[in-house]
């Protein structure tokens, strides 16, 4: 007997079932999924195309300094958190980690003083006070939605529900109080700053696009609110982001303990090149200049929604690949990776900060610095990791890319020695570009994040797990919430509730 996942837990038994499952892609998403799995009994094999698991959270070492990839930061590990409800399901322990405090430190053009994010909410209110005069009404507004929206979110909700069972889960988070998002629900961060009349306030809307572009890849004016409203606010106690001691790595590598002790299976640098849908789903898979086929009752796919559309082989005139193709081109990143003596690092330096040079541009720096004695550094040396948005089509031609390369370190660089002392202080140096990041992790073009929180991708429109194909799941951040860890974990949680009902 199977039970069903409640808004606490899966409460899966470890019997197995002699149902086959494929995951493809071992970010945090496919190695939650495949854990998740493997307990509630199935039979659980992993196909990673890399040599490492952990996809965009992953890491790298170079000398003595770890590289976080992608992802520096974590949401759901407070108590009642997403990562704290898997871990406990799977009889994991958390990881080391501290409360990202202030969350971030934005600094806008031509100021010295930053914008602290920080956790304690009234700390963070008398901050945005100073800075954003007039603004309160406004940020309690999006403090109210945040609270009803993350009451229902903590009820497990499946969106885009997809059949009965995805509409009866939808229906049972539902509350009186959820009631008042709705009229919202087709509503930009734009339409709420013009309600509020704050439209003009370009201080305001400049911070605002900054925060949001990290995790919605676009700006206010195209952010849905409801959306908004929780990546605003997750930083705040008693939730809060957190910073991981090690390295990003230690995330995927504690689940990966658990797929091994539940008898789950990964296969590293197996790369799925075709998904053939049906009972049982065929797989054609790439390994050691070969491809063999398989078959499995199950198949999730943690790739994104380009990638699954890939790997479909769809025609031009089926509706999903029509859908797909109509998506905005997503953005890819320019990432500078730098090993520091620790002195070229700032006293008390939060461990996150974001810079824009000018009003005129949007092109702003996402950093990253680590901390003393959190594992990724040696004594007396800190790894600093700046990330910018950049055009995947920039980046295709050959005969422009070392120079655009070395023009974007340099940018960088110059950008950072304003606010850290590089020079003379580098021990290490190097670039990373969407086309690195398609060699690594595969993910089509190489984009970053999702497929952008716009309305019309958002919660209810977006791309739900359960796809049109019997058997086909698709994890990650195509799907609802969105990016980030927390986001992807989520999304398989849904889908193993989904598999577990079937």
């Amino acid at each position: 007997m199977q039970t069903i996942m409640t808004s606490r837990n899966l409460s899966c038994p470890s019997m197995k079932n002699n149902k086959t499952v494929a995951v493809i892609g071992a970010g945090i998403g496919g190695l939650t999924a495949g854990a998740l799995l493997a307990k509630a009994g199935y039979d659980v094999t992993i196909f990673e195309q890399a040599s490492q698991a952990g996809g965009c959270a992953s890491t790298f070492r170079r000398r003595d300094f770890i590289f976080d990839v992608g992802a520096t930061q974590v949401a759901g590990l407070e108590p009642g958190g997403i990562h704290d409800r898997i871990f406990a399901e799977l009889d994991l322990a958390l990881p080391d980690a501290g409360y990202c405090d202030p969350a971030c430190a934005v600094f806008l053009p031509h100021e010295t003083i930053p914008i602290n994010v920080w956790r304690d909410r009234q700390k963070w209110q008398k901050e945005r006070s100073i800075h954003f005069p007039h603004s309160e009404p406004f940020w309690q507004f999006l403090q109210d939605l945040f609270d009803r929206s993350w009451r229902f979110q903590q009820r497990s909700p499946v969106l885009p529900p997809r059949n009965l069972w995805d509409l009866t889960q939808l229906i049972q988070a539902l509350r009186w109080d959820t009631l008042p998002t709705f009229p919202y629900t087709f509503a930009t961060v734009g339409d709420a700053l013009r309600g509020f009349g704050l439209d003009r306030d370009r201080r305001l809307r400049t911070f605002l696009d900054l925060q949001l572009k990290l995790y919605s890849q676009v700006n206010a004016e195209e952010t849905a609110l409801l959306y908004a409203a929780t990546a605003l606010a997750v930083s705040q106690a008693p939730l809060g982001l957190f910073h991981l001691k090690g390295s990003m790595q230690v995330l995927s590598d504690r689940l990966l303990l658990a797929l091994a002790k539940y008898g789950g299976k990964i296969k590293y640098r197996h790369r799925v090149k075709e998904i053939r849908p049906g009972k049982p789903i065929g797989l054609s898979v790439f390994h050691q200049q070969s491809v063999y086929k398989a078959e499995f009752d199950y198949v999730v796919a943690n790739v994104t929604v380009q990638n699954l559309v890939r790997m479909l082989n769809l025609s031009a005139h089926h509706s999903y690949r029509r859908r797909v193709e109509q998506l905005p081109m997503p953005s890819g990143a320019f990432v500078v990776y730098l090993g520091v003596e620790d002195k070229a690092v700032p006293a008390d330096c939060p461990p996150h900060l974001q810079f824009l040079d000018r009003y005129d541009s949007d092109r702003s720096l996402f950093v990253s610095v680590s901390q003393p004695e959190d594992g990724r550094a040696p004594k007396g040396k800190r790894t600093i990791i700046a990330s910018e948005f950049t055009p995947v089509d920039r980046w295709q031609d050959d005969s422009s890319y070392i120079a655009n390369k070395e023009f974007f370190t340099q940018r960088a660089i110059k950008q950072l020695n304003q606010y850290f002392d590089l020079v003379g202080h580098i021990v290490h140096l190097e670039a990373a570009t969407p086309r690195t990041f398609l060699r690594y992790t595969d993910r089509w073009a190489g984009i970053v994040g999702g497929v952008g929180m716009r309305v019309n991708t958002f919660g209810p429109f977006g791309f739900a797990n359960r796809t049109p194909w019997q058997g086909l799941w698709l994890v990650g951040d195509s799907t609802h919430p969105g990016e980030g860890t927390a986001g992807v974990s989520y999304s398989a949680w849904t889908a193993v509730r989904q598999i577990l009902a079937e």
